[in-house]
């Protein structure tokens, strides 16, 4: 189901979640954050790897090459690394201009070596698609492109400018076919392409799951509020009962001592009878919470999808709400424990059925021995059957054409699947059994994760 209603009604995230925008942002605002010491590490790791490679060649292969200009191009990150070490704490996260300005200065680094070294010729050419990997990962779509092309530019450019491929014969060069050196450039291009685009699904995905996972702490966080403001009007009755005793037992004291003639004695026998009218108001709150508490812990089935239902009545679509057992259910619907993500769940489901029917939807409750079913249909365009496989992703659409655009991550139905396997349940999709249309959701407990205890 797509995350947007349809004529004019609010959206789901906005009809049940209301969240801020501050959570919903953090893992797009994350992107090009990178700690700097991230960027120092792998530039160590990257001279290290240079070095020992350079000296190698040089010396254990004893190949011809121009040592002093490889290592003075090595030297170029090393002092950067320096530098930024001494200017800048290790744990400060860059901003994105910051983490492109690194990495194009590795790419240009790394790509300086290459042309010292044989250009084309190198067989350590597909290097130059390290860095576009990590700005994939790390940067937005705009600034990993840039990286990219900056990359394939380089690269473009060696055939042009360039040293001979070292080799072991001194002042003697091998030259290789223009033929392989742009097989090499070609597969230089492929890889560039495919790890950047790899690389950058993987970070997007990762970024919206992050998104959804805030997105449904938010609503938890929310209920737990509202019960901490629960404890917090219990705490307060207990502790205005002690204050509220003293100055009754004060008041009946100058009560007892003064005159009744004295015209100060109607005023403490006022004070009397309000601090016990406040100590019975607090009673009064005290048994009542009390009672609300075990009342409202408790929900029969019928009444749970019911409340989860009422808010999606009179808007234009034939609601039908029932609850009736299996052939081994009890005649008498089970008595459940009050679950906050149970309800926004189907709240969630129920207000997708409702965006998208075209004149009815049915939710339907049903129970046997050992396990709970609600099952919430519709009677609209139905699941598109491309995306069925994927329902639950954080980014897939879920109407097919029925989607108006904007909310393409497929979030509130993420969230609802999260929370329903929080609790211990399963979720199923599908469309209707033709001729008929629609979309079908089906949630599934066992009896025993949800069923409330009995009362003593």
């Amino acid at each position: 189901m797509d995350d947007l209603a349809r004529d004019g009604h609010i959206d789901l995230d906005d009809a049940i979640f209301t969240l801020p925008p501050e959570g919903l942002g953090s893992a797009q605002s994350a992107l090009g954050r990178t700690r700097l010491r991230t960027f120092i590490t792998l530039r160590w790791l990257a001279v290290a790897g240079q070095t020992a490679a350079v000296l190698f060649v040089a010396f254990g292969l004893g190949f011809d090459m121009p040592l002093a200009l490889c290592l003075s191009i090595i030297a170029a990150s090393a002092w950067l690394n320096v530098f930024l070490s001494f200017a800048f704490q290790s744990q400060r996260l860059t901003r994105g201009w910051e983490a492109t300005l690194q990495l194009a200065f590795d790419t240009v680094q790394l790509a300086a070596l290459i042309a010292a070294t044989g250009g084309l010729s190198n067989p350590f050419l597909l290097l130059l698609v390290a860095p576009v990997t990590v700005a994939a990962l790390s940067l937005s779509s705009f600034r990993a492109s840039l990286i990219a092309l900056l990359a394939l530019v380089l690269a473009a450019l060696m055939p042009l400018i360039h040293m001979p491929l070292p080799w072991g014969v001194a002042n003697s060069s091998i030259a290789l076919p223009p033929l392989f050196q742009l097989g090499q450039f070609a597969a230089l291009a492929v890889g560039v392409v495919f790890f950047a685009l790899s690389a950058a699904r993987v970070s997007q995905d990762e970024a919206r799951l992050v998104r959804a996972l805030d997105a449904a702490g938010v609503v938890m966080a929310r209920e737990q509020r509202l019960s901490a403001l629960g404890a917090m009007s219990a705490m307060t009755t207990h502790e205005l009962g002690t204050p509220l005793a003293t100055i009754h037992l004060v008041a009946k004291e100058l009560q007892a001592d003064l005159d009744p003639e004295d015209p100060r004695a109607e005023d403490i026998i006022l004070i009397a009878e309000q601090a016990d009218r406040c100590r019975a108001i607090l009673a009064t709150i005290r048994e009542a919470r009390e009672a609300t508490d075990i009342v409202h812990a408790r929900i029969p089935l019928d009444a749970l999808v019911a409340e989860a239902a009422a808010p999606f009545k009179g808007l234009g679509v034939d609601l039908t709400v029932r609850a009736e057992p299996a052939e081994d259910g009890t005649p008498r619907a089970p008595t459940l424990k009050r679950s906050p993500e149970v309800l926004h769940a189907l709240g969630a489901f129920i207000e997708n059925a409702v965006s998208f029917a075209d004149t009815r939807v049915n939710v339907v409750a049903t129970w046997t021995a050992d396990q709970i079913m609600i099952t919430i249909s519709d009677d609209g365009p139905g699941f598109a059957a491309e995306v069925l496989p994927k329902l639950g992703e954080p980014y897939v659409s879920q109407r097919g054409e029925a989607h108006l655009g904007g909310g393409d991550m497929g979030l509130g139905f993420f969230i609802a699947k999260t929370l329903i396997e929080r609790t211990g349940g399963r979720i199923a999709t599908r469309n209707r059994t033709p001729p008929k249309k629609g979309a079908v959701v089906q949630t599934l407990w066992p009896l025993g994760i949800l069923q409330a205890p009995d009362l003593d």
